[in-house]
């Protein structure tokens, strides 16, 4: 089955427990549908470079998913109708990383860019 990697931005007025229950909510959409969540991420609140619907943070989740075409489709027509989700973005991968994303890990584990002078 294909592999995908879903980014969403929840409200920020929502608890960091509903903000994770979305998360498992959606990925109860994909089983329903024949695929599965692979794994997830919740980055937490973060500030958004321009307002979404007066919203200056949102709840960043990051998830990885090994689904059919129809259930991602399912999922983000879902995600569209979900009132606490503000944006949703999906990307088609070859494969899925094994080390956190990069948003989660801690600065010291990144690759130097270059040295600064």
């Amino acid at each position: 089955m294909p592999l995908y990697e879903h980014v969403m931005i929840a409200r920020q007025d929502l608890s960091n427990t509903q903000a994770e229950a979305l998360i498992e909510h959606f990925g109860t959409v994909l089983a329903d549908n024949d695929g599965k969540l692979v794994d997830s991420e919740y980055w937490g609140v973060k500030t958004m470079a321009y307002k979404i619907n007066k919203n200056r943070k949102g709840h960043y989740a990051f998830l990885r998913s090994d689904a059919p075409a129809a259930a991602v489709q399912e999922m983000e027509r879902l995600m569209r109708l979900h009132e606490d989700v503000m944006r949703v973005l999906t990307i088609k991968v070859d494969e899925h990383a094994e080390l956190p994303s990069v948003q989660m890990q801690k600065r010291d584990e990144r690759d130097t860019r270059r040295e600064r002078r």
